[in-house]
């Protein structure tokens, strides 16, 4: 695979991945020269890392907690002088870099975040939201954003952009747009960083000086998450060390860094030394997110925004890498007791929206069929909980098996065996003879295991279905999956159709993790040990003879490949929006030594070919729950036309 160190900076660019870093340096009080050296060592210890963008703590180069000699003219003028030197350290290093600083402009005090890149102060944003109660006097020292009078400043001069409404434009990273609060900024009603998302910032970074009380950490914690969630956006949150004074208050250096609700990372807090935290965001996802969000793109920033222009680049003489690590199982979550938790919480969902249906119709028996593999025993359990759930008799449930021409010994036993277990009432119909018969009048050659002969089998299977349950006045329970939606591996107007299909919010790879947390969540008895061999069955649809030695002949994944694939695209090319090359690049990281880059690529193909061509059996599926954040119904999340080609994702996957 082509992960070459020369082609490393352009791909993650290309990908829209920029590395940040929140740093917390070690602070003398009152000493910009000194504050500026430790600030400059962290900006070095941050490129070597390969971030690209560092947020450096509030009032960092004389320290926050200075109190009254703030208005001493003495320390406004070795802070300039700490920024110019921070300055040519950006140039060097061949980064940006985010600085608080106070300073004095018309004759009033602003506390101050520098946006410094590669050797050039390209704009000052003063603080907002001055905090004036408890512990905090800034309203003592300092004036708001709100009285500012110029929008531009000289600062050690050159004429400089000046104000709450700056925002950072990478002209290399066109996604990446950087927007600035400074602490108190974040707990406001309304923080300008909502404003400053509206008007197209993507990376919210907060120079912070937050002290530390018992439960503030977590609370601080939750906030960013939050705010990054509501702003659809990465936030890189950077607070004073333990440096500053412990008069009355101590500091932690706490560094966070979140995108889109999700804790990317956390610095070790109470430390006397460098903080660092680099982490790496993905605007690329941030832009993807916004286009689909209507209350997002549907509201107005509320006051016009003034775009200043910078260059990511890299740090000098770093070979950036892929900090990011991309699960191969984007639906399963790695961590047990968390799969547990959504594998129950599906299940409610699932259930819940199949007792709803029941109770509407009054329906007191349903239909299954039953096949021994995955997608049927994850349908039959449902079923069963929310009978439960009504307090309607289990008998009601008619669980049927259909062997054919494809069925093995190990699956018709598995579903006779299953339906006897959990004391629903069975019914074994075989469709051999009236698909040879079907067949026959048809003139199909005898034999000849096409698509026709696998197809005429799935609509007998689903004829039989509608036909009992009309029998018993109840309705068919669907068994597919999100999976085989995607890729269309179903036959339609057979098993593509039912009266509610449960499983179709629920991606394959999810799908063997819940009937395997059924086995053991919710079952002891006789039915363990058959539920168990069911996960361990090859997924087939078993629709030609098996082999000589009985298994079976016909593997799903040996056919459309492999499902632990199709789910990795589905999730990255409908839920993050990506393009088919980053697509693949990841898939690339991800399976690296599982799957090689012409095997993916292969596959990829496969699954954007098949989710073109197969729209027309999604636009006509019917109802079932949504459970998670990927779903294809054309009634809620996935509105495409039938006759969309995929030509340009093919050509731009290349």
């Amino acid at each position: 695979m082509d992960f070459a160190p020369k082609q490393m900076p352009k791909r993650l660019h290309q990908n829209g991945f920029v590395t940040v870093a929140a740093a917390s340096p070690a602070l003398r009080l009152a000493d910009p020269d000194a504050n500026a050296a430790l600030c400059v060592q962290s900006l070095e210890k941050a490129a070597q890392e390969g971030a690209e963008i560092v947020v450096l703590p509030e009032l960092c180069l004389t320290g926050y907690t200075c109190g009254d000699l703030f208005g001493q003219r003495t320390l406004l003028q070795a802070a300039l002088k700490g920024l110019a030197t921070l300055t040519e350290a950006t140039h060097r290093l061949g980064l940006t870099a985010l600085v608080g600083l106070p300073l004095e402009v018309d004759g009033r005090l602003y506390n101050v975040g520098a946006f410094v890149s590669r050797g050039r102060i390209l704009g000052v944003v003063p603080k907002t939201h001055l905090p004036n109660t408890g512990e905090f006097y800034e309203q003592r020292w300092f004036a708001s954003a709100r009285v500012a009078v110029r929008d531009e400043i000289d600062l050690l001069g050159a004429s400089v952009p000046f104000g709450a409404n700056l925002i950072f434009r990478a002209s290399d990273v066109p996604d990446c747009v950087v927007g600035i609060e400074l602490c108190e900024d974040l707990w406001a009603v309304e923080p300008p960083s909502g404003g400053l998302a509206l008007a197209g910032a993507t990376l919210l970074c907060n120079l912070s000086a937050s002290d530390e009380l018992l439960t503030k950490a977590a609370y601080r914690r939750d906030l960013v998450k939050s705010q990054s969630a509501r702003c659809l956006a990465a936030y890189v949150y950077a607070a004073a060390g333990a440096g500053e004074s412990s008069t009355d208050l101590v500091y932690s250096g706490h560094g966070l860094i979140a995108e889109n609700g999700v804790l990317l990372g956390e610095s070790e807090r109470f430390r006397f030394d460098l903080a660092l935290l680099v982490s790496q965001v993905d605007v690329d996802r941030l832009a993807a997110e916004r286009r689909r969000n209507s209350t997002f793109f549907g509201t107005a920033a509320p006051r016009p925004a003034r775009e200043v222009r910078f260059e990511l680049g890299h740090p000098a003489g770093q070979t950036p890498r892929l900090r990011r690590r991309f699960s191969q199982h984007p639906f399963v979550p790695a961590d047990v007791h968390r799969r547990d938790e959504h594998c129950q919480e599906i299940f409610a969902i699932q259930s819940t929206g199949l007792a709803r249906r029941l109770r509407h119709t009054g329906a007191k028996h349903v239909v299954i069929g039953v096949s021994g593999g995955l997608d049927s025993t994850l349908a039959l359990l449902v079923t069963l909980e929310a009978f439960g759930r009504l307090g309607l008799d289990r008998k009601g449930v008619v669980g049927v098996t259909m062997p054919g021409p494809g069925t093995t010994a190990r699956t018709r036993l598995n579903a006779l065996k299953l339906m006897e277990a959990l004391g629903v009432s069975s019914r074994e119909v075989p469709i051999g003879p009236a698909v040879e018969l079907h067949l026959r009048d048809l003139h199909h050659p005898a034999g000849k295991h096409d698509v026709t002969f696998e197809n005429a089998q799935a609509r007998e299977r689903t004829q039989i279905l509608m036909d009992a349950a009309n029998q018993i006045g109840g309705f068919v329970i669907g068994t597919g999956d999100l999976s085989e939606a995607a890729l269309g591996w179903c036959t339609f107007n057979a098993d593509h159709m039912s009266m509610y299909h449960v499983n179709i919010g629920v991606p394959k790879t999810l799908v063997r993790h819940l009937v395997s947390w059924a086995a053991h969540a919710r079952h002891v008895g006789p039915e363990r040990a058959v539920l168990e061999d069911i996960v361990a069955t090859p997924v087939s649809p078993e629709l030609l003879p098996p082999g000589a030695d009985g298994a079976i002949a016909q593997q799903t994944e040996l056919i459309v490949g492999p499902y632990e694939l199709h789910d990795f695209f589905l999730f990255h090319v409908v839920r993050n929006g990506y393009r088919p090359r980053k697509v693949l690049w990841l898939a690339e990281h991800a399976f690296a030594g599982k799957h090689d880059a012409k095997e993916l690529r292969h596959w990829l193909k496969t699954f954007l070919t098949r989710f073109f061509s197969q729209q027309f059996k999604r636009s006509v599926m019917p109802d079932g729950p949504k459970v998670g954040s990927v779903a294809l119904s054309p009634r809620g999340d996935w509105r495409m036309p039938s006759d969309a080609e995929a030509a340009a994702w093919l050509a731009e996957l290349g």
